[in-house]
């Protein structure tokens, strides 16, 4: 059976925005949620759907795959094999901010929360430069991140030693608190991670003295990124684990690498096509001539046909940009140019003048005309 439309599922347009699409998903989550629906195969089939829509169009990376190849995008080790876990491990970052979902169900299935260890570090984002050679074939750089790292001295636990650690009293070690709740819904159990000891269950009574108990110090870390070939402008690349690091051995955020293109003097990027605008004289488009132009790679030898008119286009196949997800490359696109002279010495004069009275160098009205409706064609098609 034929996946729908990921939009359609959500019920958002193409041109949704982020907090569109977080509150479509929302609203889809807490109509659809098994806890609402018990034994309603349909709803949990849907409630799964929503989530697996989520999943890529809240992804800017997945949702400009979806936008470009649709399901297909996905379809070798990529979305679809979503379960419940998977489902509710995502809800902390959706239903945070004290919607009814956090009120109704606690975060999770069945009033459930994952409990996790410490608090989560935050996400870093970084900008890499790149030049259009870099782009066309794939690089690897070194980047050196200014960032929270775990504390050296007590390995990110923020304790003094072994023995500074007790048993939380909020919780009393369980890393979670209950609480019982009338709703629209009848009487709801929550449970949700321990806000003293955040899920671990312990507490620190002696904090290390390096990091103040946080866990963390500021430092830098040298990393490694591969960037494929293909990459676009504003296109960004995350590293889970990268980021910041948690305090007191919370897990780390991500880091998210955004794409910049460097501007390259001579060629101009348009998706996969490189566009080169290439000045000949009138003499030489008259007669044809054979020129070097620049590539990305380089240079290349192009051999301009005489009788060349301005605007028309020479093609290096081949000669252009891979697409980051799909087979082949872009073309080198070479416009011509006849470059008119604005001043002529008295010799270079009575030789115009000699051949303006040619009707070879008189244009076809016919001709012209032609020209002129084809251009506007294809500019409107």
């Amino acid at each position: 059976m034929a996946k729908k439309d990921f939009y359609e599922v959500l019920g958002v347009s193409k041109t949704a925005s982020e907090k569109e699409i977080k509150d479509a998903y929302r609203k889809t989550a807490l109509k659809f949620h098994p806890d609402r629906n018990p034994d309603n195969k349909d709803a949990e089939a849907k409630f799964k759907e929503a989530a697996e829509a989520y999943e890529v169009l809240s992804n800017a990376d997945k949702k400009a795959k979806y936008d470009r190849m649709g399901h297909q995008a996905f379809e070798n080790g990529g979305q679809g094999g979503m379960n419940f876990d998977d489902i509710f491990s995502n809800f902390g970052d959706v239903f945070q901010d004290g919607s009814p979902f956090e009120q109704f169900f606690g975060g999770g299935r069945g009033g459930g929360r994952t409990r996790e260890k410490g608090q989560r570090g935050t996400n870093l984002r970084v900008k890499v430069s790149l030049t259009l050679k870099e782009i066309a074939n794939g690089v690897t750089k070194n980047l050196k991140v200014k960032k929270n790292t775990s504390c050296n001295t007590c390995g990110g636990s923020g304790a003094k030693d072994s023995k500074s650690t007790v048993t939380c009293s909020t919780c009393n070690g369980s890393g979670a608190v209950r609480q019982v709740r009338q709703t629209i819904l009848g009487t709801m159990q929550t449970t949700t991670t321990c806000p003293t000891c955040y899920g671990e269950g312990k507490t620190i009574s002696a904090k290390c003295g390096s990091c103040s108990g946080s866990g963390v110090q500021f430092g830098e870390e040298m990393i490694k990124v591969d960037i494929p070939a293909g990459v676009q402008e504003g296109m960004q690349l995350s590293m889970s684990g990268k980021g910041n690091a948690g305090e007191r051995g919370g897990y780390p955020g991500d880091l998210l690498i955004l794409i910049e293109e460097e501007k390259h003097p001579d060629l101009v990027r348009n998706d996969q096509d490189v566009l080169y605008n290439l000045f000949i004289s009138l003499p030489e488009a008259a007669l044809g001539t054979t020129v070097e132009v620049p590539t990305i790679e380089g240079s290349a030898r192009v051999k301009v046909p005489a009788g060349s008119q301005s605007g028309k286009v020479l093609k290096l196949s081949g000669k252009g940009l891979p697409s980051v997800n799909a087979y082949g490359k872009g073309d080198q696109l070479i416009y011509i140019n006849v470059w008119t002279p604005k001043v002529m010495n008295s010799e270079e004069t009575a030789m115009m003048e000699k051949l303006a009275k040619s009707p070879n160098f008189k244009p076809s009205p016919n001709q012209t005309e032609k020209s002129f409706f084809s251009k506007v064609k294809d500019i409107f098609n």
